[in-house]
């Protein structure tokens, strides 16, 4: 399940770094902190970062709109209720510079994905564990080789095992996995000169990395419970630190939501 939780902004043009989703990810911590024992070392969801109106400055990303926007997902329905009600009961949230206070979730429908679905990255997507012995993170890899779908395919098919949803029956069939970029895209952002591939820094039990994160439009190739897999658990490493977050491209998803209830009894 995916819902998009909009705040208020109290204090237009305050600012958060470029990437934040370490920030991000010591709010989802602090919200659920109270509630480790029903989700002992629960990692199944995702989150986008800060979506606004926004100009680039010296602070990193300074917010201008009246409201700003964070994607949340998870397959784990109960987890997000629990996370969106703790959430809904702070007055206020402070996320670098911007003091933000909860306003209305919106659930987003199921899409119905197949066996080859195009998608976008909402938030950059790590292939190479940093915490693997001898592994280099920084690490460049063209996103049109074997080498950058196999990586991915690894790390997918180890977290979905780890997941325990799934038959070791079911595991072993979902071997078709191919990840193909768009070309047209690739080609247009090294005419201009832009970069899809940077550097990030993630922050795990205490230690600091740096990671190559890319962001980038793709076609995945794979049986549909993969595809609903990545789409509600992110793909590549650190999804439960905010990486890895997918959407389905050309897809408008202010035509997809419903308001969000969730029930009375949840704390």
């Amino acid at each position: 399940m995916r819902v998009r939780i909009v705040f208020g902004l109290t204090n237009k043009g305050a600012s958060v770094p470029f990437h934040h989703q370490f920030l991000l990810s010591g709010l989802v911590n602090s919200v659920m902190d109270r509630h480790r024992m029903e989700f002992p070392d629960f990692d199944l969801y995702n989150f986008s970062g800060l979506k606004g109106q926004t100009k680039v400055g010296k602070e990193g990303l300074h917010f201008y709109s009246n409201k700003v926007t964070l994607v949340f997902s998870s397959p784990n329905e109960r987890y997000i209720e629990v996370f969106v009600k703790a959430l809904f009961k702070m007055p206020q949230v402070e996320i670098g510079k911007l003091l933000l206070v909860p306003l209305t979730v919106e659930k987003e429908a199921e899409p119905q994905l197949g066996s080859e679905v195009k998608f976008i990255c909402i938030s950059p997507l790590v292939i190479i564990n940093p915490e693997e012995k001898g592994s280099d993170p920084k690490k460049f890899i063209s996103p049109s080789t074997d080498t950058f779908s196999d990586l991915l395919y690894e790390s997918t098919m180890s977290r979905m095992e780890k997941s325990n949803r799934y038959t070791a029956d079911e595991i072993a069939s979902f071997y078709k996995f191919q990840i193909v970029p768009d070309k047209d895209y690739l080609t247009k952002i090294r005419e201009e000169e832009k970069k899809f591939a940077r550097i990030f820094p993630v922050f795990h039990k205490a230690e600091k990395y740096e990671v190559r994160g890319y962001t980038f439009p793709f076609t995945l190739y794979a049986d549909p419970k993969v595809q609903q897999f990545v789409f509600d658990c992110g793909l590549g490493f650190y999804a439960f630190k905010g990486f890895g977050m997918l959407d389905i491209a050309n897809a408008d998803p202010n035509q997809r939501t419903t308001p969000f209830n969730f029930s009375d009894d949840v704390l």
